[in-house]
């Protein structure tokens, strides 16, 4: 369902700022950056700033090398300097979306540290534990169907009712939950947004998101409970704890960022596997024993995190190349996790591919993804149990790509049809 056209022409680096570009399917889009980033290095691009009418210049950073060098010097390469997108956010959206991502230290180390401690393997045990009832029960749910959009029947709720019932939302306010963080990923896409302004809209959702963590929250404090929002607002240890807008901040990002990028991985793990068919009987075949290399490839090349950005401090030298001070440049995930000078026949989906050192969930340094250990075991959990319980599932269709205003944090897959054999849901004994 990938495939991008023989006489399509050798594309230059400014074709990667044009927003239908991130609209391809994913084998034709990395196709055309392996060609960029064989051209030569950090790229300068140019994209619309539609909050200001004004053009943004960046670099892109596309090879394995550039990504991690840049990810390891912090001190070099701040995020804090606006946002971690390539547009910075005005004020009012920085109180919805400014979370720890987009700050540096001391600010960045006091806010990740406090989340982490609620966030280690030993502390997350009892959601890994849950990650598998909820996913058959979402199984359950689309099982006796047949043919499914597979975003809309598991990809999307099963991640995002993970992270629900890790922070204690009930499932009452779960159509809020998906509705509001939709609308923030999807803000350029009319069919998400309709006719609303878009940054009106995001505002509006960070609010209503907001205002949900704040008003559990506070529940919270006078009625703990077993729930990551619980161990956030009590502290017995005299440790330094997080300021509710601080909460609301990481709550959106929870929401949005570790719904959306776990759920884009899983949506093109089944089309990596449905275009792959001797691998994905490889699996099927030892579903435990391949599941960690498996997992860690469909991240690879799926890389649902297109870009992170960074901005110099100071002058400074990555590979010949000068930055001066004030100087953006993009992290371009993907295009690190296909470099050939890095990874063997990259372009080839391998699920016994081992080592695999690619920065799918971000490069060296501080900002290494804090959830990687959940969306491992999320990723895990929901192709084991599909591959087990539906498994003739493969993708019926081509892929929907969510329309962008620009470049995409997450190029998110919006709906991609699916088929299988209907089967019976466990709570009817099946």
């Amino acid at each position: 369902m990938d495939d991008v056209t023989a006489d399509a022409p050798d594309p230059g680096p400014q074709e990667m700022a044009r927003p239908g570009f991130w609209h391809l399917p994913l084998a034709g889009r990395m196709a055309r950056i392996a060609t960029i980033r064989a051209a030569g290095p950090f790229p300068l691009l140019t994209i619309g700033n539609p909050l200001e009418g004004s053009d943004i210049r960046f670099h892109a950073a596309l090879r394995y090398s550039e990504v991690t060098e840049i990810s390891r010097r912090p001190l070099d390469f701040c995020s804090g300097r606006g946002t971690t997108n390539l547009i910075d956010l005005p004020s009012e959206a920085l109180e919805f979306f400014g979370s720890f991502i987009a700050m540096d230290d001391p600010r960045h180390a006091r806010q990740r540290a406090i989340v982490s401690r609620s966030f280690t393997p030993r502390a997350l045990q009892g959601v890994l534990d849950s990650v598998e009832r909820i996913c058959d029960e979402v199984i359950d749910g689309m099982c006796e169907q047949g043919d499914v959009d597979f975003v809309a029947a598991f990809a999307e709720p099963f991640p995002l009712l993970v992270i629900c019932d890790m922070m204690g939302i009930p499932r009452s306010q779960f159509e809020t939950v998906l509705r509001a963080t939709n609308i923030i990923l999807g803000a350029g896409d009319p069919e998400v947004v309709g006719t609303d302004d878009v940054f009106a809209a995001m505002i509006r959702a960070g609010m209503e998101l907001a205002a949900l963590m704040n008003d559990l929250a506070a529940h919270r404090r006078a009625h703990p409970r077993d729930d990551l929002t619980t161990a956030l607002v009590h502290n017995d240890l005299d440790d330094d704890m997080l300021t509710p807008e601080e909460l609301a901040s990481f709550f959106i990002l929870l929401a949005v960022a570790g719904n959306d990028t776990t759920r884009n991985a899983i949506s093109h793990g089944l089309g990596l596997l449905s275009d792959n068919p001797g691998q994905r009987r490889l699996w099927q075949e030892d579903l435990p024993g391949l599941a960690r290399t498996a997992v860690e490839e469909i991240v690879r090349m799926a890389s649902p995190v297109v870009f992170m950005r960074r901005t110099a401090t100071r002058d400074a030298a990555i590979g010949g190349h000068l930055f001066r001070e004030g100087d953006k440049v993009a992290m371009f995930y993907g295009a690190a996790n296909r470099d050939p000078a890095v990874f063997e026949d990259p372009e080839r989906f391998d699920i016994r591919r081992d080592p695999n050192p690619h920065v799918g969930f971000g490069g060296p340094g501080p900002h290494f993804c804090l959830g990687a250990h959940l969306a491992r075991r999320e990723i895990t959990v929901a192709f084991t149990r599909l591959l087990s319980r539906l498994p003739d599932l493969e993708v019926a269709g081509e892929a929907v790509y969510l329309q962008s205003l620009g470049i995409p944090l997450v190029a998110g897959v919006k709906r991609l049809p699916a088929r299988f054999s209907p089967a019976a849901p466990l709570s009817a004994g099946g």
